[in-house]
């Protein structure tokens, strides 16, 4: 039985060349920090990154409401009325709630 011999490129048997495809294999799936891992972990950041936009503006537009609240009573009875549904005594409070279609 005879093996009929395979004809290998003459770059592949440079031991350079050999090295380095090696070398880039295993950083690309192998390594600690292969590619696979370093994608996740970019788009963690950058899900990361919008959550803290959104939590930025939540703050702002808090600390806008607080102050707006401490200026004076009326705006403070009026924030308690709205978002705690408190009342006076003689009040009967009717909450609306819009349907989504």
């Amino acid at each position: 039985m005879r093996f009929s011999k395979i004809k290998i490129p003459s770059y592949l048997k440079n031991k350079y060349i050999l090295t380095l495809v090696v070398f880039g294999v295993w950083i690309g799936f192998f390594d600690q920090n292969n590619l696979w891992d370093r994608s996740k972990l970019s788009s963690r950041i950058n899900q990361l990154e919008k959550q803290k936009q959104h939590y930025e503006v939540e703050i702002e537009n808090n600390l806008r409401n607080r102050n707006e609240i401490e200026e004076s009573a009326e705006s403070l009875e009026k924030f308690a009325r709205e978002q705690y549904l408190m009342k006076k005594k003689n009040e009967d409070i009717f909450v609306i709630v819009e349907e989504e279609e």
